[in-house]
């Protein structure tokens, strides 16, 4: 039996303090070989939350669990209609310094690859390639019943004819995409079934309570072996589908840093945590190690 997914984390012992020296990251970066693993932080300075930080969705909102999503008829249509709502300003997030910076880290062989806890595809708008995505992508939907993948656009077009003159203010928007609305702003709003067998539609991302497909948490054990250095950017670790890579990397011997502002769960295996800003501190290393880290990324049309 699944247990409920842990979604806050309380610092115990005396925790890593935060540091404002970036020249461990540089000297890592230099060496070559650094995997990426990145969380909502470095998505905040694009106008996406994140979910545990100062003002973080967790604060207000609880995310929807899997067991919820496919249990309930009613779940669903609150999700599909705060998710289609959150879909309209969420996919006009643009890169921000931070994901510019890992990209040209990466288009210079620093890196042995990237793997992101996020959904909302911003490494590859600015130019990273061979992202592994562990929590999936907001871009795809799947159905439960027969396994077809489709494009997300392509669904919000089809609810957007289905739902003509749905238009609810949201209080704000959350990391995995979702609007937060009332029961009454939802309303009897209308989902819809998959096209091509009529079974139930899912965002091709993996959600609280539910596992990563195995073979893609082997796939983040291979870059784990393979790297020199994790770098670990913006993530607080709080759960296991990114943490067990930061375990695997100090077990492996390999040296563990992390820019995030607050403590993490990981911080004991780490050998710094600096505790500034991701988007100007990784412009900051790029700059030293004379790398341009300003080149524009955005969506693709």
């Amino acid at each position: 039996m699944r247990m409920r997914p842990t979604l806050n984390w309380t610092p115990t012992g005396d925790p890593l303090p935060g540091s404002t020296d970036l020249e461990p990251v540089v000297e890592a970066l230099r060496t070559g070989g650094v995997l990426v693993l990145s969380g909502a932080g470095i998505s905040t300075e694009s106008g996406i939350p994140d979910y545990r930080g100062e003002g973080g969705s967790l604060s207000r909102h609880t995310p929807m669990t899997y067991q919820e999503f496919t249990a309930s008829a009613r779940a669903r249509r609150r999700y599909w209609a705060r998710s289609h709502l959150g879909w309209r300003t969420f996919g006009r997030a643009e890169p921000n310094a931070g994901h510019r910076a890992v990209a040209s880290f990466g288009r210079h062989g620093l890196l042995s690859g990237v793997i992101t806890q996020n959904v909302d595809g911003l490494h590859q708008a600015a130019g990273s390639g061979d992202v592994v995505e562990l929590h999936g992508s907001l871009d795809r939907v799947v159905c439960l019943s027969c396994g077809d993948r489709s494009a997300r656009r392509e669904l919000a077009r089809r609810l957007e004819e289905a739902n003509a003159g749905f238009e609810p203010v949201a209080a704000g928007i959350n990391p995995d995409g979702d609007a937060d609305l009332t029961d009454e702003q939802v309303g009897d709003f209308r989902v819809l079934p998959c096209a091509v067998c009529g079974g139930v539609l899912k965002p091709d991302v993996v959600f609280f309570g539910e596992a990563v497909p195995p073979r893609r948490v082997e796939r983040c054990r291979e870059l784990v072996r393979e790297a020199t250095s994790v770098l670990v950017l913006g993530s607080s670790l709080t759960v296991m589908s990114g943490l067990r890579f930061v375990r695997q990397a100090a077990q492996e011997g390999k040296p563990v840093l992390i820019v995030n502002r607050d403590p993490t769960r990981g911080d004991r295996h780490a050998v710094t945590r600096v505790g500034l800003p991701l988007g100007t501190s990784l412009a900051a290393v790029a700059g030293r190690l004379g790398l341009p880290a300003t080149a524009a990324g955005s969506r693709p049309a």
